[in-house]
């Protein structure tokens, strides 16, 4: 029979916990009755499958055994995660390892189908067409943005063109007015050289009629110019105008005519955990097992064990009563090993969105990050003492603090870190009661709804506070 039933017992309806359930919600795992039915799928946002309770195990298609040929694969070994039959439990390659039944695996990985299912759907396959819708816009704006350059570039070449103009308009002016002053001058100089001329030509014309004459009075009359004429005019010295060219530099002329930047771009890489997050935190519902179930059992090496952080689906980051932080497998295997910057172990570990390894000093006071094998503190805190970290869906930081021992006055808050820079406060209530008992023993996570949620074993309580900072109840 299957597991999820036994002949000898009345199978209840799992609702309403009376009538007899003929039926079974396979992705659900529950039992329903008749009248139950209709209720349980009117929810057209949620995924069921029912069936009659007798074709369960019909409905179960085991995987042939690759060692044992006639015998179905109803187990699965957890170590090695591969489907093992009755007679390969007791192969040395599978000693001491954990074995679930098939049923119960293939629970577990329709749990993972639904879950990848939502996440697809709800988060991914959006974020790819809103990437795609996107494309059109940018292309649009390259169009846009290159006319708007090329009407810039014409017009300010226009008015380039103009300045030349009006450069070579001014050099003709200059030229003319030049020409101008100068054939003036020699047009009066003209005259004067002119007028002299003639006067020297009388003075030659009266000296040869004098020489001729016997006439003692008219010769004795005679005054002398020569010292007048000795006195030559001044020579014309003239340097003409001359254009000279400057070389045609283009590079110079780019330059100055303006500059064109450089288009630039890159693909910035996205993560999608918060939308990942808010399709878990759907309402379409994903069924939890009725019982826990053991995927994997690690030896860490630590005497004490005190945290663990997941990064994605298959690695876990632990620390524990040493400075050494380390990545294991669901498997085991051990990934790497993270020294902390002092001999003191982490007070507590987180991961980020973007998958660094995030882990606390109280000693120190410092917040630390890892990034490929390098550490870095990020946030030192000054009178405070760090406790204990989360990483929120938004990627901001959260961190339970204690007022350090050196002041009399015991307070614990809540800060919210947004790229290392403080951000948020969470202390008081609105009558300034405080939120948190004093002391260690808290630990701090984001539930589905992004309240901020902190045990406080102190108080025996568990503190849940909105993002706004107003508490929700405790």
């Amino acid at each position: 029979m299957d597991p999820r039933y036994s002949a000898q017992d009345v199978v209840r309806c799992t609702l309403c916990k009376i009538s007899v359930a003929p039926m079974y919600c396979d992705i659900c795992l529950i039992h329903l009755c008749e009248g139950c039915i209709e209720k349980h799928t009117s929810d057209a946002s949620k995924y069921h499958k029912v069936m009659p309770l007798k074709n369960i195990e019909s409905t179960s298609d085991y995987p042939k055994c690759q060692n044992h040929s006639t015998k179905p694969c109803e187990l699965h070994c957890k170590q090695c995660d591969i489907p093992v039959c009755i007679k390969c439990v007791s192969f040395k390659e599978h000693k001491g390892h954990d074995f679930i039944e098939m049923v119960k695996q293939l629970a577990i990985k329709k749990k993972i189908l639904i879950r990848d299912l939502l996440e697809l759907e709800d988060s991914i396959f959006p974020k790819y067409q809103e990437v795609a819708l996107s494309l059109p816009v940018h292309v649009a704006d390259v169009f846009q943005n290159a006319d708007k350059l090329t009407s810039a570039i014409n017009r300010h070449g226009g008015d380039l063109h103009r300045e030349i103009d009006a450069i070579i308009t001014t050099m003709k002016s200059d030229l003319e007015e030049m020409n101008s002053n100068y054939l003036t001058f020699l047009g009066k100089y003209e005259v004067e050289i002119t007028s002299t001329i003639s006067e020297i030509t009388k003075s030659i014309d009266g000296l040869k009629k004098l020489l001729d004459s016997k006439d003692i009075c008219l010769v004795s009359a005679y005054k002398s110019r020569n010292t007048e004429f000795r006195k030559l005019p001044p020579k014309i010295k003239v340097t003409l105008p001359s254009f000279t060219s400057h070389i045609i530099n283009r590079e110079q002329i780019y330059n100055q005519f303006g500059v064109l930047s450089v288009l630039y771009f890159t693909e910035e890489e996205q993560a999608h955990t918060v939308e990942a997050i808010r399709a878990e935190s759907s309402s379409t519902s994903i069924p939890l097992l009725d019982e826990p179930t053991i995927i994997s059992a690690l030896n860490t090496g630590y005497t004490s064990l005190y945290n663990v952080a997941c990064l994605g689906d298959d690695k876990i980051w632990t620390s524990g009563t040493d400075n050494i932080m380390r990545l294991y497998t669901l498997k085991g295997q051990l990934k790497k090993s993270i020294q902390t910057k002092t001999k003191d172990w982490p007070e507590d570990i987180t991961t980020t969105t973007n998958g660094d390894l995030v882990y606390i000093d109280s000693t120190e006071k410092t917040v630390n990050l890892v990034k490929n094998a390098s550490i870095q503190t990020v946030i030192q805190l000054q009178g405070w003492r760090p406790l204990n970290v989360c990483s929120s869906s938004t990627g901001d930081l959260l961190v339970v603090m204690d007022l350090d021992s050196d002041y009399d006055l015991k307070q614990t808050k809540v800060v919210r870190y947004s790229d290392f820079t403080e951000k948020q406060c969470i202390q008081f209530n609105e009558r300034g009661e405080a939120f948190y008992s004093f002391g260690v023993n808290k630990y701090i996570n984001e539930n589905r709804n992004l309240d901020i949620c902190v045990a406080d074993c102190a108080a025996n309580a568990v503190v849940v506070v909105n993002q706004a900072g107003k508490l929700r109840f405790t």
